[in-house]
């Protein structure tokens, strides 16, 4: 007997399933956006130490914003009796108990109870051809609000408060009740009051509504995300994912990249390490990574900021006969039109300056070239050597109100030439003058400008104060507390949109009436 064809099932190597080969599949594109994820280069950490801060200047908003309440006038008839109450206006917040607490999902949440409301309105009854009218002071009591913000990032990358929700009621209302028919009120106070706590009741959680979604939200666009540092570069602090709520502290990523303003959409590849907070002593961290630091560097390398050119009267007097003199020889062999003429000398950073962050400290190391020419009038300059410098600067962090500000300074200096070794130790007798010449010429303009600083991502009005700087391996971290320089009513008055109530409507109290 013969076979008439080849029989598949002798073949060992059984071929991948679907289930196999869709793990696989998922694995790949998981660590290739692993591969692909960029760390921030800024992280702020805002603790539970800060609540009680935020709190205070908080029911302070909140208060002025409930004093705004409008309740609609209440009209009824009982028998003979006809009554209009109008005007209705909140006077005072009185807070008995409050607390303040972050919360997982929620982000923020503020709770109330026991509070009471001060309350004037408008009376005027009709009975018969008798007519009665006046104002009278009322009190709202057992007022117990819950209201929570959930925060996230819009496309744009800002923080926003993106939801508000909220519980309000009103337990018991009680009106002083005088005048003509005091007696008559009293009997009707049952009804005017219950009218009165449903009203108060439905206008609350609306009122809330509006300064979170509105009013908070005028406040945080206060807060840099794309933002010109000087006429040379600008800094993204935009947020790379929404705000994380734990139950003692809110973290958030920010990207914490420079980029030169002629080359808005350049961007450098982040390679440095993720910045980590772990304290939780301080009201608020904030972390920088050297990625941080390496983008305002290059972004200013690449705007050609970074080069010095000193001419004639500008280069110090003492550099200027020493640089003479160590170049005579090749000076005398000039023609005599040029031998007198002014001296320049330039500096040019050849690679953009590098930062690294230890426990120890934060240095900075730099490679420039340095050339030294005759100006002569109207004709082309004369080169009279070429070298290069490499220098290491020591950098100390500081917080100021909300600005990050730098002071760099000097600590290792070496020049060498590119021709050859013997020149080389020629250099050596210019090596002191131009270290001097560099700290007494160049570092003070650096550190006029770094100085100045740059904006940290906090809202308009809020200043850090009592800052410590630690050191970690890769990164650094700045703890201070939280001081209110500006209220927010001030704040937001001054950046106040067109006030106009959200087009969604509030979610409604679930409060029973």
């Amino acid at each position: 007997m013969g076979l008439s064809g080849s029989d598949n099932s002798c073949d060992p190597t059984p071929s991948p399933g679907p289930l196999a080969m869709a793990l696989f599949g998922a694995l790949f594109l998981a660590l290739l956006a692993g591969a692909h994820a960029e760390f921030p280069g800024c992280k702020i950490r805002v603790t539970s130490k800060a609540l009680e801060l935020v709190k205070q200047e908080g029911l302070r908003f909140l208060e002025q914003e409930l004093e705004t309440i409008t309740i609609p006038d209440l009209r009824g008839k009982e028998g003979h009796f006809y009554y209009n109450i109008s005007e209705v206006k909140v006077t005072e917040l009185q807070l008995t108990s409050s607390e303040l607490d972050f919360q997982p999902q929620q982000e923020l949440m503020l709770q109330i109870t026991n509070a009471s409301l001060g309350l004037r309105f408008r009376r005027q009854l009709l009975y018969w051809f008798f007519y009665d009218g006046g104002y009278i002071n009322a009190s709202a009591e057992g007022v117990s609000i819950r209201t929570g913000l959930e925060l996230s990032r819009d496309p744009a990358g800002r923080m926003k408060v993106s939801n508000v929700s909220c519980q309000a009621s009103v337990s018991r209302m009680h009106a002083a009740f005088g005048g003509t028919f005091k007696k008559v009120y009293d009997f009707l106070s049952t009804f005017i009051t219950s009218g009165m706590r449903f009203l108060l009741n439905q206008q609350i959680c609306p009122v809330l509504y509006h300064a979170g979604t509105v009013l908070l939200n005028s406040l945080l666009d206060t807060v840099p995300v794309r933002s010109s540092v000087d006429e040379l570069v600008g800094i993204d602090y935009s947020l790379m994912k929404d705000p994380v709520a734990s139950t003692s502290n809110l973290d958030m990523d920010f990207r914490g990249a420079f980029f030169p303003l002629t080359e808005r959409n350049w961007s450098l590849p982040n390679r440095a390490v993720e910045p980590q907070l772990q304290e939780e002593e301080r009201m608020v961290y904030v972390a920088f990574s050297e990625f941080f630091f390496d983008s305002a560097m290059e972004s200013y390398f690449r705007a050609g900021a970074l080069q010095l050119s000193l001419v004639g009267d500008k280069v110090p007097h003492d550099l200027d006969m020493l640089l003479r003199a160590t170049y005579f020889g090749s000076i005398v062999l000039l023609s005599p039109a040029v031998i007198d003429s002014p001296l320049k000398l330039e500096l040019r950073v050849l690679a953009p300056p590098r930062c690294t962050i230890k426990p120890s400290g934060t240095t900075i190391s730099v490679t420039a070239s340095v050339t030294i020419a005759l100006v002569p009038p109207d004709q082309p300059e004369v080169q009279l050597s070429s070298m290069t410098m490499d220098a290491r600067l020591s950098a100390k962090m500081a917080l100021r109100g909300k600005a990050l500000r730098t002071q760099l300074d000097l600590r290792r200096f070496r020049i060498y030439s590119n021709h050859s070794a013997l020149e080389s130790l020629a250099l050596i007798p210019l090596q002191a003058p131009l270290k001097t010449m560099l700290q007494i010429g160049v570092m003070p303009m650096l550190n006029e400008r770094t100085w100045r600083g740059v904006q940290i991502p906090l809202p308009e009005g809020i200043d850090f104060v009592r800052e410590v700087v630690m050191n970690h391996a890769g990164f650094l971290t700045i703890g201070a507390d939280l001081h209110f320089a500006k209220g927010l009513r001030e704040v937001i008055e001054k950046n106040r949109p067109a006030d106009v109530r959200a087009s969604t409507a509030p979610p409604p109290s679930t409060a029973a009436v």
